[in-house]
């Protein structure tokens, strides 16, 4: 395995990993400037770039990998859940109803995440894609928050309306929309404020490719001469 392909992997690792953060300490609400959101909102935009790096390195079809690889993971995890759930506890173990509690209301989320995670995540990678085309391969900064902040909106919104749509009377779609916006825009402020990590990150990925490429050149004109 080349160093380039080695660093892929650990992008996947850290881009799993992230994703099952997101889903298992997500539902714990804080206060960011005086909105409520989920501590979730610090893992996502990760997810968004490290495709992005993967992307522009790779091309769409190991984006693509990346994304199907963790929804798959995502319906093991949300089976896995269902099934400790249901699985009888131990007259001598005390924390079922505590247990129900903590990853039963996670049951939802996991679903609303899986399904609005491919859908955003499949149009964030096209997206990118699409502009990386028009682009001609420049403007790395455009072609990430465009496609960043749209699939962003996509997301956030399948996610809200699949979780919280009429948990309870209060959850109604003006309420939700509420909730979207400034949650939203957040995610745009990350988005914004990670656009250097995704040119460090796109050269810290190709960094020993384009070594070995200038390697090879300049054994190519040493035969030569």
């Amino acid at each position: 395995m080349n160093q380039i392909e080695y660093k892929s992997q650990i992008l996947l690792a850290l881009f799993v990993s992230s994703m099952v953060i997101v889903n298992t300490l997500g539902a714990k609400i804080t206060t960011l400037f005086g909105f409520r959101v989920s501590v979730g909102i610090f893992f996502i935009p990760l997810l968004f770039l490290i495709t992005d790096i993967i992307g522009e390195v790779h091309g769409k079809k190991r984006a693509q990998f990346f994304v199907r690889v963790s929804s798959g993971i995502l319906i093991f995890m949300f089976m896995m859940i269902l099934l400790c759930i249901k699985v009888p506890a131990n007259p001598s173990w005390g924390l079922q109803f505590e247990y129900e509690t903590i990853f039963g209301s996670s049951l939802r989320m996991i679903f609303a995440s899986i399904v609005s995670f491919f859908i955003s995540q499949t149009y964030d990678v096209f997206a990118f894609d699409f502009w990386k085309s028009k682009t001609k391969g420049k403007h790395l900064w455009l072609r990430n928050n465009l496609s960043t902040m749209t699939s962003q909106l996509i997301d956030t919104t399948i996610f809200m309306f699949i979780a919280f749509y009429h948990m309870t009377p209060k959850f109604s779609t003006e309420f939700i929309i509420s909730l979207i916006i400034p949650y939203w825009l957040f995610k745009i402020a990350f988005a914004l404020l990670d656009t250097p990590l995704c040119y460090l990150g796109v050269k810290w990925l190709r960094g020993d490719s384009l070594q070995e490429k200038r390697g090879l050149n300049q054994q190519g004109e040493k035969s030569v001469i």
